[in-house]
């Protein structure tokens, strides 16, 4: 992941980006269509990384899109456009991951463990012994749809706590909680696992041959 992938388009200057903004709030289709070329990336991914499923995370783009440019008329110049996108985005994957019935799919392409600092006491270290990239995506589907939101933004997407704040409406605090939160809920599903694991290896071994 680039850290680019929340800001403009590598293919696209700011002033660029500005035009045809307000080319597409005129309701020129081909402007509207240079977004979605400058965007369709970082929305897609956030959509896959927040789904775990290439399919729904297609689907998840093209209504973010839709949704975006049903919306246009409302977007605010003075703010960040990549923002305000990634939180149309956001909030629809949260509402789709609150709709399912049955248990997420894992993520693919986890980023190590060392993309989750804190100055706080490590329960970072916990979470360490589960090495194996299905062990992590498990974790990782052990949190809220609000709480993985705010994980993506920050761990993939790069984006500062203000910005992660502005892009789920909430506060930076909030998002900071939501952060150190989530690094715990994993240290505790990661102890867990590990307990479980040691258990399992106890009762084999005290089996009969």
């Amino acid at each position: 992941m680039s850290h680019n992938e929340g800001q403009a388009s590598e293919y696209a200057t700011a002033a660029q980006e500005r035009q045809w903004i307000a080319k597409a709030q005129r309701g020129e289709e081909v402007a509207f269509t240079r977004l979605v070329e400058a965007y369709q990336r970082p929305v897609y991914n956030l959509c896959y990384r927040m789904l775990g499923n290439a399919r729904e995370a297609e689907d998840a783009a093209q209504e973010v899109f839709l949704r975006a440019y049903l919306k246009l008329e409302t977007y605010d110049p003075s703010r960040k456009f990549s923002s305000w996108l990634l939180s149309i985005a956001s909030h629809h994957c949260i509402d789709r991951l609150r709709k399912r019935r049955m248990k997420l799919v894992s993520w693919d392409e986890l980023p190590p463990w060392r993309w989750l600092p804190d100055a706080a006491p490590q329960p970072e270290e916990a979470m360490l012994a589960a090495e194996a990239s299905q062990e992590v995506r498990n974790l990782l589907d052990t949190l809220a749809p609000d709480y993985r939101a705010a994980v993506v933004l920050k761990y993939w997407h790069s984006l500062s706590y203000e910005e992660i704040a502005e892009t789920l409406n909430t506060t930076v605090s909030a998002i900071k909680s939501k952060l150190f939160r989530a690094r715990r809920m994993m240290a505790d599903a990661a102890r867990q696992r590990e307990t479980e694991l040691a258990a399992g290896s106890v009762t084999l071994a005290e089996s009969p041959p």
